[in-house]
């Protein structure tokens, strides 16, 4: 699969963020169509929901290694206003804090790394 063939298809997206010492902050969910390709500035996914009626834009790392064949079905997560009947790709990410929060004001960092296994998905 290249980063072009991912045009146009739609997406469910699974995140799940750690604190410094590997312990889970929290997890969201996304879903949409992805919009752009760029081998350097990542792949761009147009986000829908049910909860509000804008499509803002949520830009992933260029690595396919966290795409994979989604199963038919129907995906919903009321939490998150995720709604989406037969993606094409589940897409997931373990996003870990890199540094504390600092008093200068300057920025958390993180870094992302794919999920190599492909998700479960329950019945």
């Amino acid at each position: 699969m290249t980063l072009e063939e991912l045009l146009n298809k739609t997406c469910l997206i699974g995140l799940s963020y750690f604190d410094l010492n590997g312990d889970a902050l929290k997890q969201t969910q996304h879903a949409g169509k992805v919009i752009k390709v760029d081998a350097e500035m990542g792949i761009t996914v147009q986000l829908h929901s049910t909860l509000t009626q804008e499509t803002p834009e949520f830009i992933l790392p260029p690595n396919l290694d966290a795409w994979y064949k989604a199963p038919a079905g129907h995906y919903k997560h009321a939490a998150s206003g995720v709604d989406i009947e037969n993606p094409d790709f589940l897409v997931t990410w373990d996003i870990h804090r890199t540094q504390e929060t600092r008093s200068d004001g300057q920025h958390e960092w993180w870094e992302w790394a794919p999920n190599l296994q492909a998700p479960s998905v329950g019945s």
